[in-house]
Formats: C-alpha cells, sequence, structure tokens
C-alpha cells in the first residue's frame, strides 16, 4: 500500500496494483491550437500547461507497472449515439458531427478526436470513446476496470469541472475510491477547476480527494 500523507482533505492509501490511471480526454481538438476548443473562443494555454506535469506522472505510473485509462470524448459517425439535447446545445455554427478544423467534430477516427502526441497510449493500455460527459455512460469502462480487480482510481484530464468532475462522481457512485492529480487536470476557467476541487473534497472527501503529480512521482519512486 502507498499512502499520500500530504492529500486532500487528509490521506490517502491505495494498492498500485488495484488502482489506475484515468486520462480523461486530452484529445487535440480540445487541447491544441487550431482546434475546436480554440474556434470557440476558449485560451487553450490552460489546458496546455498542464501537459508536461501529466507526462511525467504518466511515465512513473508505467515504470511502476500501473494500469491506464484513456478516454475520448468522440461518436459513431453517423452520429446515433449523440442525443439532440447534445448535438444542438453550445455553438450554432458549430455542432458535433460536423466538419471543424481537425476533421468532423467529436466523430471517432477524426484528427481531432485523436489524443495529443505527447500522451499518445502505449499499446495495452485501457481506450475508451465515450459519447457523454462521464466515462461510465454508454460504455463497458465499469466491466474494464471490475475485471482487473481495480478498486482506485487516479483521475487527470480536460475539463475540470465537466468531463472529469462528471467521471470521478459516477466513479464514487460505483464504489471506486477516486483521487483527483491537482496539476493533471484543467479548465478553460481557472476559476471553474477551482472550485470543483473545492467541491469533491469538500465533508470528508464527499467526492474523493486530491494531490498535486509531485506527491504521487515521490511515492511511487
Amino acid at each position: 500500500m502507498i499512502t499520500l500523507a500530504t492529500a486532500q482533505p487528509f490521506p490517502y492509501s491505495f494498492d498500485p496494483t488495484h488502482t489506475a490511471l484515468v486520462v480523461i480526454d486530452m484529445q487535440r481538438d480540445f487541447v491544441e491550437p487550431g482546434g475546436f476548443g480554440a474556434s470557440l473562443g476558449n485560451d487553450v494555454t490552460q489546458l496546455q500547461a498542464i501537459v508536461p506535469a501529466l507526462r511525467r506522472l504518466l511515465e512513473a505510473w508505467r515504470a511502476a507497472g500501473g494500469l491506464v485509462l484513456h478516454t475520448r470524448e468522440a461518436h459513431k459517425p453517423d452520429l446515433s449515439d449523440c442525443p439532440p439535447s447534445k448535438r444542438l446545445r453550445g455553438n450554432p455554427s458549430l455542432r458535433i458531427g460536423d466538419a471543424g478544423p481537425m476533421g468532423r467534430l467529436l466523430v471517432a477516427g477524426e484528427p481531432g478526436a485523436e489524443i495529443i502526441p505527447e500522451l499518445v497510449p502505449w499499446p495495452g493500455e485501457l481506450v475508451v470513446d465515450k459519447p457523454g460527459k462521464g466515462m461510465f455512460y454508454g460504455t463497458d469502462v465499469d466491466e474494464l476496470l471490475r475485471g482487473r480487480g481495480i478498486t482506485h482510481l487516479l483521475f487527470t484530464g480536460v475539463t475540470t469541472e465537466v468531463c472529469v468532475q462528471t467521471s470521478m462522481r459516477e466513479a464514487n457512485d460505483r464504489g471506486y475510491e477516486c483521487l483527483l492529480v491537482e496539476d493533471g487536470t484543467a479548465s478553460y476557467f481557472p476559476e471553474f477547476k477551482a472550485a470543483a476541487l473545492a467541491m469533491l473534497t469538500a465533508q470528508g472527501a464527499i467526492v474523493g480527494w486530491s494531490t498535486p503529480s509531485s506527491a504521487l512521482i515521490e511515492a511511487l519512486a
């Protein structure tokens, strides 16, 4: 067992053999200049800033032999898994399935839906396309994790207040012990990230814990 003594709101313990590092939606369309996120007027440097820390954490986790799960928010080409309530919201001039700067927006197989090169999955790592904000909705993630004996999840990725928070809350409801890596997650809006961190760890870790990547990397070493 590894215990992160400085985790918030109190120490977090986990067995790496029963823990997965989750990387949420680090996709080109969200993170890179010229992608969908930038086309909406968002400052993608807020998301790019976490890439070095996340890359170091991935290297340490892989060296320790830990399981990695990557998610991509991506729909089927015919959009049969995209409800109208989702497709019709947001920017009216650029909706899910429309041709965007990096191909059809949030469609599996399109360039913009791929994970950025700096964090590309290794062979054998789990990669799941999810049609919703949360990683459990419409996927077999729960079966994949439970089949590998996973009980604890370390969350990273974007954006903190939407897909990361939704996935962490879904995981908590399913009995997983969850921790959010503070500098391994980001939002286009820093105040939204701060609020999400406060909500997730409030009232005695009501959803889970948080810690900086440096504490996790040091503990793994």
